[in-house]
Protein backbone atom coordinates (compact mmCIF):
# COMPACT_ATOMS: atom_id res chain seq x y z
CA UNK A 1 0.00 0.00 0.00
CA UNK A 2 1.29 3.45 -0.93
CA UNK A 3 2.11 5.92 1.83
CA UNK A 4 0.00 8.97 2.69
CA UNK A 5 2.23 11.30 0.68
CA UNK A 6 2.27 9.12 -2.45
CA UNK A 7 -0.20 11.25 -4.39
CA UNK A 8 2.05 14.29 -4.09
CA UNK A 9 4.67 12.65 -6.26
CA UNK A 10 2.61 11.00 -8.97
CA UNK A 11 -0.18 11.42 -11.50
CA UNK A 12 -3.08 9.01 -11.95
CA UNK A 13 -2.93 8.92 -15.73
CA UNK A 14 0.79 8.20 -15.67
CA UNK A 15 0.23 5.55 -13.01
CA UNK A 16 -2.19 3.82 -15.37
CA UNK A 17 0.21 4.18 -18.27
CA UNK A 18 2.96 2.39 -16.35
CA UNK A 19 0.73 -0.19 -14.71
CA UNK A 20 1.41 -3.89 -15.16
CA UNK A 21 -1.71 -4.21 -17.30
CA UNK A 22 -0.60 -1.48 -19.69
CA UNK A 23 2.94 -2.84 -19.90
CA UNK A 24 1.57 -6.25 -20.84
CA UNK A 25 -0.66 -4.71 -23.51
CA UNK A 26 2.32 -2.93 -25.08
CA UNK A 27 4.44 -6.09 -24.95
CA UNK A 28 1.65 -7.93 -26.75
CA UNK A 29 1.46 -5.08 -29.26
CA UNK A 30 5.13 -5.79 -30.03
CA UNK A 31 4.47 -9.52 -30.49
CA UNK A 32 1.45 -8.82 -32.67
CA UNK A 33 3.38 -6.37 -34.86
CA UNK A 34 6.26 -8.84 -35.13
CA UNK A 35 3.99 -11.69 -36.24
CA UNK A 36 2.11 -9.48 -38.70
CA UNK A 37 5.34 -8.16 -40.25
CA UNK A 38 6.86 -11.63 -40.55
CA UNK A 39 3.64 -13.06 -41.96
CA UNK A 40 3.30 -10.27 -44.51
CA UNK A 41 6.91 -10.66 -45.64
CA UNK A 42 6.80 -14.45 -45.79
CA UNK A 43 9.21 -15.00 -42.92
CA UNK A 44 6.64 -17.16 -41.15
CA UNK A 45 3.43 -18.72 -42.53
CA UNK A 46 0.66 -16.14 -42.93
CA UNK A 47 -1.91 -18.32 -41.15
CA UNK A 48 0.45 -18.74 -38.18
CA UNK A 49 0.85 -14.96 -38.01
CA UNK A 50 -2.92 -14.55 -37.95
CA UNK A 51 -3.31 -16.95 -35.02
CA UNK A 52 -0.51 -15.26 -33.05
CA UNK A 53 -1.95 -11.80 -33.69
CA UNK A 54 -5.41 -12.95 -32.65
CA UNK A 55 -4.15 -14.35 -29.34
CA UNK A 56 -2.19 -11.14 -28.71
CA UNK A 57 -5.46 -9.23 -28.90
CA UNK A 58 -6.89 -11.19 -25.98
CA UNK A 59 -7.27 -9.16 -22.79
CA UNK A 60 -7.10 -11.62 -19.87
CA UNK A 61 -3.40 -12.09 -19.05
CA UNK A 62 -3.02 -12.15 -15.23
CA UNK A 63 -0.19 -9.60 -14.75
CA UNK A 64 0.20 -10.64 -11.10
CA UNK A 65 1.25 -14.15 -12.13
CA UNK A 66 3.66 -12.75 -14.71
CA UNK A 67 5.18 -10.46 -12.07
CA UNK A 68 5.77 -13.40 -9.73
CA UNK A 69 7.40 -15.41 -12.51
CA UNK A 70 9.65 -12.48 -13.40
CA UNK A 71 11.55 -12.91 -10.13
CA UNK A 72 12.72 -16.32 -11.29
CA UNK A 73 12.90 -15.73 -15.04
CA UNK A 74 14.97 -12.54 -14.85
CA UNK A 75 12.71 -10.29 -16.92
CA UNK A 76 8.97 -9.98 -17.65
CA UNK A 77 9.24 -10.93 -21.32
CA UNK A 78 10.22 -14.54 -20.63
CA UNK A 79 7.04 -15.57 -18.76
CA UNK A 80 4.89 -13.50 -21.15
CA UNK A 81 6.32 -15.19 -24.25
CA UNK A 82 5.96 -18.58 -22.55
CA UNK A 83 2.30 -17.91 -21.75
CA UNK A 84 1.68 -16.52 -25.23
CA UNK A 85 3.19 -19.62 -26.80
CA UNK A 86 1.01 -21.89 -24.68
CA UNK A 87 -2.13 -20.00 -25.66
CA UNK A 88 -1.25 -20.06 -29.35
CA UNK A 89 -0.55 -23.80 -29.11
CA UNK A 90 -4.06 -24.34 -27.76
CA UNK A 91 -5.35 -22.97 -31.06
CA UNK A 92 -2.66 -24.15 -33.46
CA UNK A 93 0.40 -26.16 -32.44
CA UNK A 94 2.16 -25.32 -35.71
CA UNK A 95 1.64 -21.58 -35.23
CA UNK A 96 3.12 -21.81 -31.73
CA UNK A 97 6.50 -22.57 -33.29
CA UNK A 98 6.65 -19.03 -34.67
CA UNK A 99 5.80 -17.00 -31.55
CA UNK A 100 8.49 -14.39 -30.84
CA UNK A 101 10.38 -15.59 -33.93
CA UNK A 102 13.77 -13.87 -34.31
CA UNK A 103 13.30 -11.59 -31.29
CA UNK A 104 14.79 -11.48 -27.82
CA UNK A 105 13.44 -10.40 -24.43
CA UNK A 106 15.03 -6.97 -24.56
CA UNK A 107 13.36 -6.29 -27.89
CA UNK A 108 9.96 -6.75 -26.27
CA UNK A 109 10.66 -4.74 -23.13
CA UNK A 110 12.49 -1.87 -24.81
CA UNK A 111 9.79 -1.44 -27.44
CA UNK A 112 7.03 -1.57 -24.84
CA UNK A 113 8.91 1.06 -22.83
CA UNK A 114 9.23 3.27 -25.90
CA UNK A 115 5.48 3.07 -26.46
CA UNK A 116 4.86 3.98 -22.82
CA UNK A 117 7.28 6.91 -22.97
CA UNK A 118 5.77 8.10 -26.22
CA UNK A 119 2.29 8.21 -24.70
CA UNK A 120 3.64 9.80 -21.53
CA UNK A 121 5.39 12.51 -23.53
CA UNK A 122 2.14 13.42 -25.26
CA UNK A 123 0.53 13.84 -21.85
CA UNK A 124 3.46 15.78 -20.38
CA UNK A 125 3.56 18.04 -23.43
CA UNK A 126 -0.12 18.83 -22.91
CA UNK A 127 0.51 19.76 -19.26
CA UNK A 128 3.54 21.85 -20.23
CA UNK A 129 1.48 23.68 -22.85
CA UNK A 130 -1.18 24.43 -20.25
CA UNK A 131 1.46 25.95 -17.99
CA UNK A 132 3.00 27.95 -20.83
CA UNK A 133 -0.40 29.41 -21.62
CA UNK A 134 -0.91 30.45 -18.00
CA UNK A 135 2.53 32.01 -17.76
CA UNK A 136 2.06 33.90 -21.03
CA UNK A 137 -1.14 35.47 -19.66
CA UNK A 138 0.61 36.31 -16.39
CA UNK A 139 3.62 37.87 -18.13
CA UNK A 140 1.35 39.93 -20.36
CA UNK A 141 -0.78 41.12 -17.45
CA UNK A 142 2.29 42.20 -15.49
CA UNK A 143 4.44 43.43 -18.37
CA UNK A 144 4.74 46.85 -16.67
CA UNK A 145 4.42 45.82 -13.01
CA UNK A 146 7.60 47.12 -11.41
CA UNK A 147 9.36 45.13 -8.71
CA UNK A 148 12.86 44.80 -7.33
CA UNK A 149 15.29 42.44 -8.96
CA UNK A 150 17.41 40.48 -6.53
CA UNK A 151 20.94 39.10 -6.88
CA UNK A 152 22.49 36.87 -4.23
CA UNK A 153 19.12 37.32 -2.46
CA UNK A 154 19.82 41.06 -2.01
CA UNK A 155 17.96 43.93 -3.60
CA UNK A 156 19.73 44.90 -6.82
CA UNK A 157 17.75 47.12 -9.22
CA UNK A 158 14.21 47.32 -10.63
CA UNK A 159 12.76 44.87 -13.13
CA UNK A 160 9.17 44.02 -14.01
CA UNK A 161 7.29 41.00 -12.76
CA UNK A 162 6.39 40.24 -16.36
CA UNK A 163 10.09 39.96 -17.14
CA UNK A 164 10.56 37.47 -14.31
CA UNK A 165 7.62 35.39 -15.53
CA UNK A 166 8.96 35.54 -19.09
CA UNK A 167 12.16 33.90 -17.87
CA UNK A 168 10.17 30.95 -16.53
CA UNK A 169 8.14 30.80 -19.72
CA UNK A 170 11.13 30.77 -22.03
CA UNK A 171 12.64 27.83 -20.14
CA UNK A 172 9.41 25.89 -20.65
CA UNK A 173 9.38 26.77 -24.34
CA UNK A 174 12.82 25.20 -24.65
CA UNK A 175 11.62 22.17 -22.69
CA UNK A 176 8.74 21.87 -25.13
CA UNK A 177 11.18 21.81 -28.02
CA UNK A 178 13.05 18.99 -26.29
CA UNK A 179 9.87 16.98 -25.88
CA UNK A 180 8.99 17.55 -29.52
CA UNK A 181 12.45 16.31 -30.54
CA UNK A 182 11.92 13.20 -28.44
CA UNK A 183 8.59 12.48 -30.12
CA UNK A 184 10.22 12.67 -33.54
CA UNK A 185 13.60 11.06 -32.88
CA UNK A 186 13.95 9.29 -29.54
CA UNK A 187 11.18 6.72 -29.49
CA UNK A 188 12.53 3.96 -31.70
CA UNK A 189 11.65 0.33 -32.24
CA UNK A 190 13.93 -2.25 -30.68
CA UNK A 191 14.44 -5.44 -32.71
CA UNK A 192 17.80 -7.14 -32.81
CA UNK A 193 17.50 -10.72 -31.69
CA UNK A 194 20.10 -12.44 -29.52
CA UNK A 195 23.08 -10.10 -30.04
CA UNK A 196 21.50 -7.39 -32.16
CA UNK A 197 22.36 -8.78 -35.58
CA UNK A 198 18.92 -10.18 -36.52
CA UNK A 199 20.73 -13.34 -37.60
CA UNK A 200 17.55 -15.41 -37.49
CA UNK A 201 15.71 -13.08 -39.84
CA UNK A 202 18.66 -12.61 -42.17
CA UNK A 203 17.97 -10.53 -45.26
CA UNK A 204 14.36 -10.03 -44.20
CA UNK A 205 15.45 -8.22 -41.03
CA UNK A 206 15.44 -4.62 -42.32
CA UNK A 207 12.03 -5.02 -43.90
CA UNK A 208 10.60 -6.50 -40.71
CA UNK A 209 11.99 -3.54 -38.73
CA UNK A 210 10.47 -1.04 -41.14
CA UNK A 211 7.10 -2.80 -41.15
CA UNK A 212 6.96 -3.01 -37.35
CA UNK A 213 8.08 0.58 -36.81
CA UNK A 214 5.33 1.85 -39.07
CA UNK A 215 2.72 -0.34 -37.41
CA UNK A 216 3.69 0.79 -33.91
CA UNK A 217 4.28 4.46 -34.75
CA UNK A 218 7.95 4.36 -33.74
CA UNK A 219 11.12 5.39 -35.51
CA UNK A 220 13.12 2.71 -37.34
CA UNK A 221 16.69 2.84 -35.95
CA UNK A 222 19.79 2.36 -38.07
CA UNK A 223 20.66 -0.65 -35.95
CA UNK A 224 19.47 -2.25 -32.70
CA UNK A 225 20.43 -0.30 -29.59
CA UNK A 226 20.46 -2.96 -26.87
CA UNK A 227 23.56 -1.57 -25.19
CA UNK A 228 23.53 1.98 -26.60
CA UNK A 229 21.21 3.74 -24.17
CA UNK A 230 21.86 7.40 -24.98
CA UNK A 231 18.32 7.82 -26.35
CA UNK A 232 16.85 7.05 -22.95
CA UNK A 233 19.44 9.04 -21.04
CA UNK A 234 18.86 12.06 -23.26
CA UNK A 235 15.11 11.79 -22.70
CA UNK A 236 15.60 11.41 -18.95
CA UNK A 237 17.83 14.50 -18.93
CA UNK A 238 15.10 16.47 -20.71
CA UNK A 239 12.64 15.52 -17.97
CA UNK A 240 15.18 16.32 -15.28
CA UNK A 241 15.80 19.76 -16.77
CA UNK A 242 12.07 20.40 -17.07
CA UNK A 243 11.58 19.51 -13.40
CA UNK A 244 14.54 21.68 -12.45
CA UNK A 245 13.07 24.66 -14.30
CA UNK A 246 9.73 24.12 -12.59
CA UNK A 247 11.54 23.94 -9.26
CA UNK A 248 13.39 27.19 -9.99
CA UNK A 249 10.09 28.94 -10.71
CA UNK A 250 8.50 27.55 -7.56
CA UNK A 251 11.54 28.47 -5.46
CA UNK A 252 11.45 32.04 -6.75
CA UNK A 253 7.79 32.27 -5.78
CA UNK A 254 8.37 30.77 -2.34
CA UNK A 255 10.92 33.50 -1.66
CA UNK A 256 8.50 36.16 -2.88
CA UNK A 257 5.84 34.68 -0.55
CA UNK A 258 7.90 35.24 2.60
CA UNK A 259 6.12 37.36 5.17
CA UNK A 260 8.78 40.06 5.01
CA UNK A 261 8.50 40.19 1.20
CA UNK A 262 4.82 39.43 0.56
CA UNK A 263 4.84 40.16 -3.16
CA UNK A 264 2.89 37.05 -4.21
CA UNK A 265 0.80 34.35 -2.55
CA UNK A 266 -0.73 31.04 -3.49
CA UNK A 267 -4.48 31.04 -3.92
CA UNK A 268 -6.37 31.19 -0.64
CA UNK A 269 -8.19 27.84 -0.57
CA UNK A 270 -9.91 26.55 2.58
CA UNK A 271 -7.77 23.93 4.27
CA UNK A 272 -4.72 24.59 2.11
CA UNK A 273 -1.41 25.82 3.48
CA UNK A 274 -2.32 25.87 7.14
CA UNK A 275 -0.25 24.87 10.14
CA UNK A 276 -1.01 22.26 12.80
CA UNK A 277 0.35 24.64 15.46
CA UNK A 278 -0.03 28.21 14.19
CA UNK A 279 -3.50 29.35 13.06
CA UNK A 280 -2.15 32.40 11.25
CA UNK A 281 0.13 30.54 8.84
CA UNK A 282 -0.45 30.53 5.09
CA UNK A 283 2.22 28.21 3.83
CA UNK A 284 3.12 27.59 0.19
CA UNK A 285 1.90 24.13 -0.80
CA UNK A 286 1.95 23.64 -4.56
CA UNK A 287 5.25 25.51 -4.78
CA UNK A 288 6.74 23.39 -2.00
CA UNK A 289 5.75 20.14 -3.71
CA UNK A 290 7.25 21.36 -6.99
CA UNK A 291 10.56 22.16 -5.31
CA UNK A 292 10.54 18.79 -3.55
CA UNK A 293 10.16 16.97 -6.87
CA UNK A 294 12.94 19.03 -8.45
CA UNK A 295 15.19 17.80 -5.66
CA UNK A 296 14.45 14.15 -6.40
CA UNK A 297 14.87 14.01 -10.16
CA UNK A 298 18.64 14.63 -10.53
CA UNK A 299 19.48 11.35 -8.80
CA UNK A 300 17.18 9.45 -11.15
CA UNK A 301 18.77 11.04 -14.22
CA UNK A 302 22.16 10.32 -12.66
CA UNK A 303 21.33 6.63 -12.34
CA UNK A 304 20.75 6.37 -16.07
CA UNK A 305 23.73 8.54 -16.92
CA UNK A 306 26.00 6.43 -14.74
CA UNK A 307 24.70 3.32 -16.44
CA UNK A 308 25.74 4.44 -19.93
CA UNK A 309 29.26 3.11 -19.45
CA UNK A 310 28.03 -0.14 -17.90
CA UNK A 311 25.87 -1.55 -20.68
CA UNK A 312 28.72 -3.91 -21.34
CA UNK A 313 29.24 -5.69 -24.62
CA UNK A 314 25.98 -6.61 -26.41
CA UNK A 315 23.71 -6.96 -23.35
CA UNK A 316 23.99 -5.45 -19.90
CA UNK A 317 23.77 -7.36 -16.64
CA UNK A 318 22.24 -4.84 -14.25
CA UNK A 319 22.43 -1.46 -15.98
CA UNK A 320 19.52 -2.35 -18.27
CA UNK A 321 17.48 -3.69 -15.36
CA UNK A 322 18.11 -0.51 -13.35
CA UNK A 323 16.19 1.47 -15.97
CA UNK A 324 12.95 -0.42 -15.45
CA UNK A 325 11.77 1.49 -12.38
CA UNK A 326 13.83 4.65 -12.77
CA UNK A 327 12.27 5.88 -16.00
CA UNK A 328 8.62 5.39 -14.91
CA UNK A 329 9.41 7.16 -11.63
CA UNK A 330 10.97 10.07 -13.47
CA UNK A 331 7.92 10.37 -15.72
CA UNK A 332 5.55 10.21 -12.75
CA UNK A 333 7.47 12.95 -10.94
CA UNK A 334 7.54 15.18 -14.03
CA UNK A 335 3.79 14.90 -14.52
CA UNK A 336 3.20 15.58 -10.82
CA UNK A 337 5.48 18.63 -10.91
CA UNK A 338 3.55 20.03 -13.87
CA UNK A 339 0.26 19.45 -12.05
CA UNK A 340 1.50 21.33 -8.98
CA UNK A 341 2.99 24.12 -11.09
CA UNK A 342 -0.25 24.57 -13.02
CA UNK A 343 -2.21 24.80 -9.79
CA UNK A 344 0.34 27.24 -8.38
CA UNK A 345 0.16 29.65 -11.31
CA UNK A 346 -3.59 29.34 -11.90
CA UNK A 347 -4.40 30.90 -8.53
CA UNK A 348 -1.30 33.04 -7.97
CA UNK A 349 -2.05 36.34 -6.22
CA UNK A 350 0.26 39.20 -7.21
CA UNK A 351 0.59 42.15 -4.80
CA UNK A 352 1.79 44.96 -7.07
CA UNK A 353 1.41 47.51 -4.28
CA UNK A 354 3.75 45.54 -2.02
CA UNK A 355 6.24 45.31 -4.87
CA UNK A 356 6.32 49.10 -5.10
CA UNK A 357 6.71 49.47 -1.34
CA UNK A 358 9.61 47.03 -1.31
CA UNK A 359 11.36 49.15 -3.93
CA UNK A 360 11.75 51.84 -1.29
CA UNK A 361 13.28 49.66 1.41
CA UNK A 362 16.84 50.74 0.59
CA UNK A 363 15.85 54.41 0.36
CA UNK A 364 17.05 54.84 -3.19
CA UNK A 365 20.25 52.79 -3.06
CA UNK A 366 18.95 50.58 -5.87
CA UNK A 367 19.41 53.55 -8.25
CA UNK A 368 23.09 54.07 -7.43
CA UNK A 369 24.19 52.41 -10.67
CA UNK A 370 21.98 54.75 -12.70
CA UNK A 371 23.44 57.81 -10.98
CA UNK A 372 26.95 56.56 -11.70
CA UNK A 373 26.06 56.06 -15.37
CA UNK A 374 24.80 59.64 -15.64
CA UNK A 375 27.93 61.09 -14.01
CA UNK A 376 30.43 58.99 -15.96
CA UNK A 377 30.45 61.13 -19.15
CA UNK A 378 31.22 64.19 -17.03
CA UNK A 379 33.60 62.77 -14.42
CA UNK A 380 34.87 59.47 -15.77
CA UNK A 381 33.78 56.11 -14.45
CA UNK A 382 36.25 55.83 -11.57
CA UNK A 383 35.50 59.23 -10.05
CA UNK A 384 31.76 58.90 -10.62
CA UNK A 385 31.76 55.50 -8.91
CA UNK A 386 33.74 56.85 -5.96
CA UNK A 387 31.44 59.84 -5.41
CA UNK A 388 28.26 57.78 -5.59
CA UNK A 389 29.78 55.15 -3.30
CA UNK A 390 30.54 57.89 -0.73
CA UNK A 391 26.97 59.18 -0.95
CA UNK A 392 25.58 55.66 -0.65
CA UNK A 393 27.62 54.91 2.47
CA UNK A 394 26.48 58.14 4.07
CA UNK A 395 22.86 57.29 3.26
CA UNK A 396 23.22 53.90 4.95
CA UNK A 397 25.14 55.29 7.89
CA UNK A 398 22.76 58.15 8.63
CA UNK A 399 19.51 56.52 7.51
CA UNK A 400 18.95 59.05 4.74
CA UNK A 401 17.50 58.67 1.28
CA UNK A 402 20.20 58.47 -1.39
CA UNK A 403 18.60 61.31 -3.35
CA UNK A 404 18.96 63.58 -0.33
CA UNK A 405 22.65 62.71 0.05
CA UNK A 406 23.26 63.32 -3.65
CA UNK A 407 21.50 66.69 -3.53
CA UNK A 408 23.76 67.70 -0.64
CA UNK A 409 26.96 66.58 -2.38
CA UNK A 410 28.31 69.58 -4.29
CA UNK A 411 30.50 67.58 -6.70
CA UNK A 412 27.46 65.57 -7.72
CA UNK A 413 24.63 68.09 -7.59
CA UNK A 414 26.39 70.56 -9.88
CA UNK A 415 25.98 67.93 -12.62
CA UNK A 416 22.61 66.50 -11.59
CA UNK A 417 19.89 69.02 -10.71
CA UNK A 418 16.56 68.29 -9.07
CA UNK A 419 14.86 67.36 -12.35
CA UNK A 420 17.65 64.95 -13.27
CA UNK A 421 17.50 63.33 -9.84
CA UNK A 422 13.74 62.95 -10.04
CA UNK A 423 14.13 61.19 -13.37
CA UNK A 424 16.85 58.84 -12.22
CA UNK A 425 14.83 57.79 -9.16
CA UNK A 426 11.74 56.85 -11.20
CA UNK A 427 11.27 53.09 -10.79
CA UNK A 428 9.30 52.72 -14.03
CA UNK A 429 12.20 54.23 -15.96
CA UNK A 430 14.79 52.00 -14.30
CA UNK A 431 13.59 48.59 -15.53
CA UNK A 432 15.95 48.54 -18.51
CA UNK A 433 14.78 46.27 -21.32
CA UNK A 434 12.40 44.28 -19.12
CA UNK A 435 9.40 44.98 -21.37
CA UNK A 436 11.39 44.39 -24.55
CA UNK A 437 12.57 40.95 -23.41
CA UNK A 438 9.11 40.08 -22.14
CA UNK A 439 7.60 40.98 -25.51
CA UNK A 440 10.18 38.84 -27.30
CA UNK A 441 9.33 35.78 -25.22
CA UNK A 442 5.60 36.36 -25.65
CA UNK A 443 6.07 36.67 -29.41
CA UNK A 444 7.98 33.40 -29.40
CA UNK A 445 5.21 31.76 -27.37
CA UNK A 446 2.50 32.93 -29.75
CA UNK A 447 4.54 31.76 -32.73
CA UNK A 448 4.98 28.32 -31.19
CA UNK A 449 1.28 27.96 -30.40
CA UNK A 450 0.22 29.05 -33.88
CA UNK A 451 2.32 26.29 -35.48
CA UNK A 452 1.02 23.46 -33.27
Amino acid sequence: MAGLSHNIFTDKQIENLFSAETQVSYMLAFERALANAEGTLGVIPADAAEVIAAVCRETEWNPEALAEQTLLAGNPAIPLVKTLTQRVAQRDTEAAKYVHFGATSQDVLDTALMLQLQAATTYITHKNNELQNQLAKLASAHRDTVMIGRTLLQQARPITFGYKVAGWLEALLRAGQGLEFAQQNTFALQLGGAVGTLATLGEHGPAVVTHMAEALGLAAPLLPWHSQRDRLVDFAAKLGILCGNLGKMAQDLILLMQTEVGEVAEAAVPGKGGSSAMPHKRNPVSATFTVAIAGRTPALVGTLLAGLAHHEQERAAGAWHAEWEVLPELVRLTAAALNHANELISGLEVNAERMLRNLELTQGLIYAEDVTALLTPKLGKAEAHQLVEEASRRAQREGLHLRECLAQHFDIYKYLNANALEHVFDAHRATGLSQFFTDQVLARFHTSTSTT
